[in-house]
């Protein structure tokens, strides 16, 4: 029977007209169509035809067609979700189903519509999901149905049927089988923006239910959809998600490993954040407008706290960066947020106010390593944006050039600058990178390499630094790049010497591996040995003496003295079998005879040369034959070997005339220095070790000895007229003999240094040796005094520069242990007031200089060996470091500190004409060192901050150095423990009190909370350090204000409380509240003051200006909170009141109070001849120091223009205590104008503008008309 039914419907639908087709049906029983269909389509067959047939015999125009339509379109949707149909079979029902939708009435797709909204609700209903392929054709078909459709009891059109089906369906749960298939789905749908906003909102709020797995498919689903509109809600809510995805990742493994195992395994949810970041940077391109939105809302958190910024939006950025038109913006957010992020932690740092109101944050240069780190999974596509960054990082905050060509050092202080620390962190992006990522290795080197070449004029320390920590983690790796090596070896005779050093001592370990590049490296040396320029062959002198110290040959002593250490990495490759070892020897010994050709170039050739060698015999003691005996033939060119002959050395020789040109050719002292330094090294390290069967070289360094001591006995009874250098002698610069004399005289005392070193080191305290050094000494005295008053009597003291002290850090270090603790003992011993008998030394006590050197020992440890404190404190103290070794840094500070607060309280309880400033400062300057080892939260800080307040609050001293730096240690140390801002009032008080009021009639009360604050003191030296620190506290204001801005505005905790003014909650809110007002107070009493002119007045000026800058800041920040339902707090109105009080109409009479002291600065006296002079000088002045108060009016009237605006939105009366000021003109003095014009009038001019001058002065302020 449905055979028959089947085949009459097809050959109906073949005719022309479908009206016996439309009757035949009409026969039919539903029923019968539905379960004919549903047995063919089950048996596999083709149904196509049926259903098209039945479609045609079905028009909407007769309800009876419309309902059969109805019946057939939802089995064949039962059909789809049964699960029983052949996958061609289900496509062909769905694509006939697609095209009939249109045709259908709106009524019918409501019901469709429903239908497909209730299976989802309900869940059960749906099993395979392939009908909601149709559910967007009907909901687009039904947005076209511009008739009224009943839905529920409304009456509504198609477009808002499709509203509610949409409202209706993200309101419900869905299956998680289906949220992926449900939002592809919408990206066919036509969709309004509020629609989009609700169907991103319901698939978001179901991203964190999901699997790992299967979130990658759904976000990208969501980007297609985002395209539609609400593309930043999308952006912001996956960082967000995924950064807490990540710091849950990271809480379960800090705490239960085998939960950790359980949730979610690390390189899981690294390969899903991984190609989600793929389907963005995908999306972004066919999408510019996504990554437009992206990097306008992590800028938007860059202006804050950072707070968009995480490990995932960061590596979202690196592969955004490969895209061309977004990878300048890209590196520039980076570079900016690194740097802001350094800042902040600085500021930080050192507020113990901030501490308090901001959490500690994870700093963006973790979060970039922590990206490093994750790359390891198959994150290829961020791996080029680290190299980018890791360069961009190195080149923007590197070292820089300075105007006389010297680089900026990189101690240990300036290492915590901001730009040191990017630095930094560009140089381990690309180490880390390196380590983990093959495939951009030779990249890395290529562009090191690049830099190290072609930036030659360029500080490149810090690439230097960063190949050498390459090479030390993986020679081996670096072979495969010895092309590029030895390509960058034939560009060392254009590189400057500085280079050149540090990148061969940076390669060094690869020429161990590498015999060609060993070779190579050898004929490019050897070439620059005999090139033109000097530079090039300082480069070959340190090339191969680089090769000398590191080709070790058998036998050599490890130096516990070596100025280069050898890293674990280099050591495993550094293999010293018997055979390497000889075949060391030779390839050194040819070294040792290309270097000896050296020795008849220039001076600084010879110099580096003898350096050098000194350094090689301690990396290779076997080579100090070769060595000595290269070093002694030199010598004997210059010796005297008649032993009564003076003076011993052969000075003439030394000196190199050049046609007009006279130059040292042999800098014999330095020659002498490495010799003897030579020597003592091998007699200490050396001949301990040796046999008996060595006795032929141990009397050649006898011969050394007796030469030594052949010239030390010949310097001691030679006179300076041996030497043609006696008083009478010329030193001037102007002609040869000068010129000749200067070097001998240089040479002289620096044998001096030498022989007296070399003396103390053999003495072993013994009477004559010492006797000795004094001889010498005195010699040395005697030509240095000479060499002094001839250049005091020159033009010029520039004509005579002192050279360097060839005396060595041993010998200096051996004195200064001998003598540190007599230093110490002396000056807390000896009082320095019972010296008037001694002589003293440049105008010094015995006393002072001890201090002074403590002082300068103590900022040298701190400066530059902060890791050897420790030590430095258990030498200092004289305790054994295995028995005191539970002794803190903080509490061995304190010791030391108590007994530089007993001197200095000694010396301010002294007579006042026995008070030492110098002696004051120094002790000062050491506390202050001192003090910044002590830990901000100990009980040793406290009593060092209570001691220092109670100095400044009970000595009154009028020295403005000493108060100058007692006051900064108060400063340094109040900051550390809370805000400065009530010591700064208590100051200005005490400022206003000593320096009077600027109305003269007004007589102030003095108050003495500090003794320091003095009439001499007051200003400017504490009223500009009060100035400073306000301007600090401004800064922090600041940075919170921008920080609340960054923040958002929260929610008022109730309705009420939009019709009410609020109060401020938010603890920075307060905070910086307080902090204003108490700064507002500080202001009030100095704009109250009379300050002389200069300085204080201009600095005082602007930070003025600085402080309404910051309130129009706060202000500002208001009328954002005023667009939400909250009010200003009452605080808030108290500061604008206090600021209309008690600041501004004061600001207006002090500058009126400066432009009539500039008035009556101005007014000229004298005679003629001094009058133009005299005119310049004071029109520059007035110009200086009255050019920031238009800025100061423009920022007081701003602040008043943000308050109106404020008063209309929070509808409080805000300006009721704000007095607009009526003198805002800027006077035009015409008096001085007409003296500077008329240069050359006469007498009577000159009274004529002095009493116009004093007219104006009485006249009230008034505009002045253009002419």
């Amino acid at each position: 029977m449905s055979t028959k039914m089947e085949k009459t419907i097809l050959s109906l639908a073949a005719e022309r007209t479908a009206d016996k087709l439309q009757e035949f049906l009409q026969t039919l029983n539903r029923d019968d169509l539905t379960n004919h269909l549903q047995n063919q389509a089950v048996k596999g067959r083709n149904v196509g035809a049926f259903l098209r047939a039945v479609f045609k015999g079905s028009p909407c125009s007769e309800e009876t067609g419309t309902l059969r339509r109805h019946k057939i379109y939802s089995c064949c949707i039962e059909l789809l979700e049964s699960g029983t149909l052949q996958k061609e079979v289900a496509s062909e029902i769905i694509g006939l189903l697609m095209l009939e939708a249109h045709r259908f009435p709106g009524s019918v797709l409501v019901e469709l519509a429903k239908d497909f909204v209730n299976a989802i609700k309900e869940g059960g209903t749906l099993e395979t999901g392939k009908s909601l392929e149709l559910l967007p054709i009907i909901l687009t078909a039904l947005a076209t149905k511009k008739e009224n459709l009943a839905y529920g009891k409304e009456e509504l059109n198609g477009e808002e049927c499709k509203k509610q089906l949409i409202n209706t369906l993200c309101s419900s749960r869905w299956n998680q089988k289906y949220v992926i298939r449900l939002t592809s789905m919408f990206k066919d749908v036509p969709l309004t923006a509020e629609e989009v906003e609700i169907v991103l909102e319901k698939v978001l709020s179901i991203l964190c239910k999901l699997n790992l797995q299967e979130i990658p498919a759904l976000v990208y689903q969501l980007l297609v959809v985002s395209s539609k509109g609400n593309r930043k809600n999308v952006l912001e809510r996956m960082i967000a998600f995924f950064n807490e995805l990540d710091k849950k990742y990271n809480d379960e493994q800090s705490g239960d490993k085998l939960l950790d195992l359980v949730t979610m395994p690390s390189n899981e949810l690294r390969h899903v954040e991984g190609t989600i970041i793929l389907h963005i940077v995908f999306a972004i391109k066919l999408d510019c407008e996504l990554g437009r939105e992206l990097l306008k809302h992590l800028k938007a958190g860059q202006q804050g706290d950072s707070s968009n910024l995480c490990p995932f939006s960061i590596a979202l950025l690196l592969s955004l960066a490969r895209i061309q038109r977004f990878e300048e913006q890209v590196f520039d957010l980076l570079k900016t947020s690194v740097i802001k992020s350094f800042k902040d932690l600085q500021l930080l740092q050192g507020s113990k106010f901030l501490q308090k109101l901001v959490p500690h944050r994870t700093c963006v240069s973790a979060m970039i390593l922590e990206v490093i780190s994750h790359s390891v999974h198959c994150w290829d596509h961020v791996t080029q944006g680290l190299v980018d960054l890791g360069f961009i990082l190195m080149d923007s905050y590197g070292p820089k050039k300075i105007l006389d060509g010297k680089t900026t050092e990189t101690s240990s202080g300036l290492s915590r600058m901001p730009s040191q620390q990017a630095c930094k962190l560009g140089a381990r992006i690309l180490l880390e990178t390196f380590r983990i990522h093959e495939m951009v290795r030779q990249e890395i080197l290529e562009q090191i390499f690049n830099r190290v070449v072609t930036r030659a004029t360029s500080p490149i320390s810090h690439y230097l630094d960063l190949l050498s920590d390459i090479i030390t983690y993986a020679p081996l790796v670096l072979r495969s790049c010895s092309s590029k090596v030895t390509e960058t070896f034939d560009f060392l005779s254009f590189l400057p010497l500085q280079t050149v050093q540090g990148l061969l001592k940076a390669v060094q370990p690869l020429l161990k591996l590498s015999m060609s590049m060993r070779d190579s490296l050898i004929i490019v040396l050897r070439k620059a040995m005999f090139a033109s320029q000097l530079d090039a062959r300082k480069s070959a002198v340190a090339g191969f003496l680089l090769l000398l110290k590191n080709f070790k040959v058998l036998g050599s002593l490890s130096s516990s003295q070596c100025s280069q250490a050898i890293g674990a990495s280099q050591v495993s490759v550094d293999v010293h079998s018997r055979y390497n070892s000889v075949a060391n020897e030779t390839f050194c010994l040819e070294i040792i005879d290309s270097l000896r050709r050296c020795l008849g170039q220039q001076a600084d050739v010879r110099l580096m040369l003898y350096e050098g060698f000194y350094d090689v015999l301690r990396r290779n003691s076997k080579l100090a034959s070769s060595i000595m005996q290269t070093l002694l033939s030199q010598l004997k060119q210059f010796y005297e070997p008649k032993p009564d002959l003076l003076p011993p050395l052969k000075l003439e020789a030394c000196i190199l005339t050049q046609g007009d040109q006279i130059c040292l050719q042999e800098p014999l002292d330095h020659l002498l220095c490495y010799i003897q330094h030579c020597l003592a090294w091998y007699k200490s390290r050396v001949m301990p070790t040796q046999q008996g069967d060595e006795e032929e070289e141990e009397g050649f360094y006898q011969d050394l000895d007796d030469m030594l001591e052949s010239i030390t006995n010949r310097m001691i009874k030679s006179e300076l007229e041996d030497f043609e250098l006696d008083k009478s002698a010329d030193f001037s610069q102007n002609n040869d003999t000068g010129i000749k004399n200067n070097i001998c005289a240089s040479l002289v005392m620096g044998v001096c240094e030498v022989l007296i070193e070399y003396n103390f080191s053999i003495s072993n305290f013994s009477k004559n040796k010492f006797e000795d050094v004094l001889s010498l000494f005195m010699c040395y005295k005697k030509l240095a005094d000479i060499l002094s008053e001839k250049a005091g009597k020159g033009r010029t003291k520039m004509a005579h520069k002192t050279n360097d002290s060839l005396l060595s850090m041993k010998f200096v270090s051996d004195l200064l242990t001998a003598l540190f603790r007599v230093l110490l003992w002396r000056y807390t011993s000896v009082p320095t007031s019972v010296e008037e008998s001694v002589k003293k030394e440049k105008g010094k006590s015995i006393s002072l200089l001890c201090l002074e050197g403590l002082q300068k020992i103590v900022s040298a440890v701190q400066q530059f060996y902060q890791h050897k404190i420790p030590q430095f404190f258990k030498a200092l103290d004289g305790t054994d470091e295995e028995a005191d070794g539970d002794v803190s840094i903080t509490q061995r500070t304190a010791f030391q500190i108590r007994q530089f607060q007993r001197s200095l309280l000694n010396l301010l309880s002294s007579q006042e004409e026995d008070f030492n400033s110098k002696e004051a400062v120094l002790l000062v300057t050491v506390l202050s060192s001192l003090s910044k080892l002590l830990e901000p939260s100990s009980t040793q800080f406290m009593q060092m901050l209570s001691w220092t307040s109670k100095i400044c609050k009970e000595n009154s001293q009028e020295d403005a150095s000493f108060c100058k730096g007692l006051m900064n240690l108060f400063f340094s140390l109040s900051v550390l423990y809370k805000s400065p801002v009530t010591l700064l009032r208590d100051l200005s008080q005490d400022i206003h009190g000593q320096l009077g009021d600027i109305d003269e009639d007004v007589e102030v009360e003095k108050t003495d909370h500090f003794a320091m604050v003095n009439l001499k003191t007051a200003a400017p030296t504490v009223c500009l350090l009060v100035l400073g620190q306000a301007e600090k506290v401004l800064e922090e204001v600041d940075w919170l204000i921008t920080k609340l801005k960054r923040q958002g505005i929260p929610e008022p905790p109730s309705e009420e409380a939009s019709s009410q003014i609020a109060s401020a909650n938010d603890p920075t809110e307060k905070a910086v509240i307080m902090q204003l007002g108490t700064l507002l107070t500080v202001f009030h009493e100095l704009v109250q003051t009379a300050l002389p002119s200069g300085s204080c007045v201009d600095t005082l000026l602007k930070g003025l200006c600085k402080m309404y800058t910051t309130l129009t800041a706060l202000v500002r920040y208001y009328l954002q909170v005023c667009r939400s339902a909250r009010g200003i707090p009452k605080n808030m109105e108290k500061l604008v009141k206090l600021s209309g009080s008690h600041l501004t109409p004061l600001c207006y009479s002090f500058i009126s109070y400066v432009q009539n002291k500039k008035s009556n600065n101005s007014t000229l006296t004298g005679e003629k001849k001094k009058k133009t002079a005299a005119v310049s000088t004071a029109m520059a002045r007035v110009l200086r120091e009255t050019k920031p108060i238009p800025n100061l009016i423009f920022a007081i009237e701003q602040y008043e223009k943000f308050l109106i605006q404020l008063s209309k939105k929070s509808k409080v009366n805000l300006m009721q205590h704000m007095k607009l000021s009526t003198s805002r003109d800027f006077k035009i003095k015409g008096n001085i104008l007409d003296m500077v014009l008329r240069e050359d009038g006469e007498d009577e001019d000159e009274e004529g503008t002095a009493s116009e001058q004093e007219g104006q002065k009485k006249e009230p302020p008034r505009k002045k008309q253009k002419k």
